[in-house]
């Protein structure tokens, strides 16, 4: 039982978790030590002045004191070098603080030592390939951690770590064959992570102009996650730049019906049919059919637009009436009353819509959360940038948020010239 606890001491990030596997860590070094002193290694005296050192360390992990730790654990293996558990927590720490250089050469001099026992060799190998990864020496870490795999071809925690350095160098494929070792390993839904590498795939082959091994990587990735929403809006970007717009339309719709809470992603791509389509009637027929199902701020702004471009003015203002409805706080759609109004010499009327405005103006922007680790980014991406995780990131529900935000985001990159907007690339 201690040997096996002196094992799990030296598991990679151990010092960069919560306090109660902190003290854990705490308990797991006392019992090696006590289990190697029993076992009689060094004289007496020695093994008394190196176990002061080694439970001053101790004391000082406690305390969250980590520089004095080092100071004490440094102490402790001057008097006896031959402490690996002390060299591991000492590496552990110096890596906790940023300390890359000197948590290298810990883990390069056990690796360097003689008749070094395999499983300590591999240990100090993949807390080397952490190292490398937390200094952002991608390249380095993954030939670490592929040594590894050459001896433990099945070590799950290692394929993960290499799934996330192919996922950083956005090598997306190396990713997707990673992902599907994991699978063949693990339990669990794989299929959207499978997905994702495979639409991060298609938008690669997009962009330099190979749309048929995109179109192949955007059908791959819904055959394996018929819900994942990227895949659709991206496959209907790629029909969009065929001129195929009614199957851009109709593609879009699927993300919808799949995400409704996603909606909103899909307008600025329908403004971009607006210019090009001359029968608009699908265009039309789709919002209708969001705003029965789905009713929401956005679905009434994208109308209210959409009949603005058909002249209707009257019935925009009646779509953005239904907006407010939903959501007073909607300052955007009490924007673009106003404007209307004026433009329709209705001063009284815009005087009142731009009052209502003022009053809406504080009202926070439109919020993003992960599920996962709790980090909120500015936009809706698909992976946590945090935690790493995918489609952990949800919109925040709220009747006070502001929903310019996305559209604003969007605007960056209007149709028809770039279709993808910002926060869905």
């Amino acid at each position: 039982m201690t040997s096996r606890i002196a094992q799990w001491i030296t598991e990679p990030g151990i010092l960069e978790v919560g306090l109660g596997i902190v003290a854990a860590f705490i308990l797991g070094l006392v019992i090696g030590r006590l289990w190697r002193a029993r076992k009689g290694h060094g004289s007496g005296e020695i093994r008394s002045e190196e176990d002061k050192a080694f439970y001053k360390g101790v004391q000082y992990i406690l305390s969250n004191e980590h520089d004095q730790a080092i100071e004490a654990f440094t102490q402790s293996v001057q008097i006896n070098s031959e402490t690996i558990e002390t060299y591991v927590a000492l590496g552990n720490l110096y890596r906790s603080r940023g300390d890359i250089d000197r948590a290298i050469r810990i883990r390069q001099s056990i690796i360097a030592r003689p008749h070094i026992d395999e499983e300590i060799k591999l240990r100090a190998l993949i807390d080397l390939g952490l190292d490398y990864r937390k200094g952002g020496f991608l390249s380095w870490a993954l030939d670490t951690f592929q040594k590894v795999l050459q001896k433990r071809p099945s070590d799950l925690n290692v394929l993960k770590e290499v799934e996330k350095i192919y996922e950083e160098l956005r090598d997306w494929e190396n990713a997707f064959l990673t992902r599907q070792k994991i699978a063949k390993l693990s339990k669990g839904n794989h299929g959207h992570i499978l997905a994702h590498h495979q639409t991060e795939m298609g938008k690669a082959w997009f962009e330099k102009g190979d749309f048929g091994r995109a179109r192949a990587c955007f059908k791959k990735a819904l055959s394996l996650d018929p819900g994942c929403v990227d895949a659709y809006l991206h496959l209907g970007d790629l029909h969009f730049s065929r001129k195929d717009y009614n199957k851009a339309i109709d593609t879009w719709k699927r993300a919808v019906k799949v995400a409704p809470k996603f909606t909103f992603l899909a307008y600025r791509r329908l403004e971009g049919a607006y210019s090009k389509m001359k029968n608009l009637q699908p265009v039309e027929d789709f919002l209708r059919e969001c705003a029965e199902s789905h009713p929401d701020a956005f679905t009434y702004m994208a109308l209210a637009r959409y009949r603005h471009n058909e002249q209707d003015y009257e019935g925009a203002v009646r779509e953005l009436k239904a907006a407010l409805e939903i959501d007073p706080s909607f300052w955007e759609a009490r924007k673009f009353l106003g404007e209307i109004l004026l433009s329709r010499e209705q001063k009284e009327e815009a005087l009142a819509a731009y009052q209502d405005l003022i009053s809406h103006l504080n009202v926070p922007y439109l919020k993003f959360q992960c599920l996962q680790c709790g980090f909120s980014p500015p936009e809706l991406q698909w992976q946590c940038p945090q935690c790493r995780r995918w489609d952990t990131v949800d919109l925040v529900e709220s009747r006070t948020v502001n929903t310019t935000s996305t559209l604003d985001l969007q605007e960056k990159h209007p149709f028809p010239s770039d279709p993808r907007s910002e926060e869905d690339r």
